[in-house]
């Protein structure tokens, strides 16, 4: 295969993800340099090739999350299938997969099998509720994760019921938990020489991620709220109606809030017993907040955060997408857009990287792949089979 420069060149990924939080990680991986290799059911795809938005036929949902990666088909269930799998993984450092448990076990291609075929071998897996447990049968999505973690239960305002959140933060975290667990084998194995399980979980990674609020359970014995915008542990820190919009302000510190009341000009309440500490300002955030809008519905948006920014105070416009899209550090500055060329697509804008690395940056170097658009150059290269072998295999649907 090609040779990959990056932080992962040399690292070579089978790829049986489909939908969001494995693709998500494996193409973490194939940005940094890994040479991912995708692996789809023959004729139908990942199930994302199917679904919307489309541009020119093409899915962008699938584009989205699966750049860098070459693009196979293998039928899994045909014994020739196995076979060709077991000789790649022969040839691989990671196989990736988020079936539900026992899939694999099924098709005679589970880790125990794997680490048999290659010691070196590590198996990483998403699942909804992870590979033990009472749950472990349990059908797992997005939202799954969201519901169970406590997620949903204080996302929201007082008044509404609970709410996911507007990006399938589960799908995206259990795929960075993914990519740290199989990274943190692959230094393992430089020690041991030998590959091992990273088993991860939807209803986990979003626990994981509920940190700072299981805490106010933990230490107070109270169940959070849902309290909108602002912050259990300080305020102001919490979101504001300006004269066009809204936007946020952070001003989490003793420091800060005194700084934030030189620029409403309202110094004497950095004095004031009332606000004096955070933990007045939290217990008087109400009336903290009148303070503020009373100030910021005179001014518009641009001008509320340069105010801020001018005085020492975090604070930032709240950004709808095409907002983001234009604004010149995240868009210009980070590059967190990137616009590829699609055979069929065309011209298409994903979303980048934000892995910065000064030197063995992150590279764009391919779109997502057609279906099995990679077969005869994988397989020719990796396992030798020959053209006519490789259209033999596709007539009997293995590939």
């Amino acid at each position: 295969m090609d040779a990959q420069k990056g932080a992962l060149a040399g690292i070579r990924v089978l790829d049986l993800t489909r939908v969001l939080a494995g693709p998500y990680s494996t193409m973490i991986l194939s940005d940094m340099g890994a040479e991912v290799i995708k692996i789809e059911q023959p004729e139908k795809g990942d199930d994302t090739r199917h679904l919307g938005p489309f541009v020119h036929g093409e899915s962008l949902y699938y584009m989205t999350n699966n750049r860098n990666k070459y693009g196979v088909t293998l039928n899994l269930k045909a014994p020739e299938g196995k076979e060709i799998f077991k000789e790649l993984v022969k040839k691989s450092d990671l196989v990736i997969e988020n079936y539900r448990p026992g899939t694999m076990e099924k098709l005679g291609l589970g880790y125990d099998i794997l680490k048999e075929v290659n010691p070196r071998i590590i198996y990483g897996s998403i699942s909804g509720f992870g590979h033990s447990g009472r749950y472990e049968q349990r059908p797992g999505y997005d939202i799954i994760a969201q519901a169970m973690s406590g997620l949903m239960s204080t996302t929201g305002w007082p008044d509404s019921g609970p709410t996911r959140t507007g990006t399938p933060l589960g799908d995206v975290l259990s795929g960075l938990w993914l990519t740290i667990g199989v990274l943190g084998a692959l230094q393992a194995r430089n020690h041991t020489g030998r590959g091992q399980k990273v088993d991860i979980a939807l209803v986990d990674a979003a626990v994981s991620a509920m940190g700072n609020i299981n805490m106010i359970y933990f230490g107070e014995h109270r169940l959070p709220q849902r309290i909108g915008n602002r912050y259990e542990s300080m305020y102001p820190y919490d979101s504001f109606v300006c004269a066009d919009g809204e936007c946020v302000i952070g001003a989490g510190n003793n420091k800060l809030w005194k700084l934030f009341c030189g620029i409403m000009k309202h110094p004497e309440l950095a004095d004031d017993p009332e606000y004096a500490d955070t933990q007045k300002r939290i217990e008087n955030h109400v009336a903290i907040k009148n303070i503020i809008e009373a100030w910021s519905a005179r001014y518009t948006v641009a001008e509320v955060v340069q105010q801020c920014l001018d005085g020492g105070v975090p604070a930032a416009p709240i950004y709808d997408i095409e907002q983001v899209y234009h604004d010149p550090h995240i868009a210009g500055d980070r590059q967190m857009f990137i616009e590829q060329e699609h055979p069929q697509a065309g011209k298409i804008t994903v979303t980048g990287s934000p892995l910065k690395l000064s030197d063995t940056p992150v590279q764009f170097k391919t779109p997502a792949p057609s279906l099995g658009q990679y077969n005869e150059k994988v397989y020719e290269e990796l396992l030798g089979l020959r053209k006519d072998e490789i259209e033999a295999l596709k007539e009997k649907k293995v590939l």
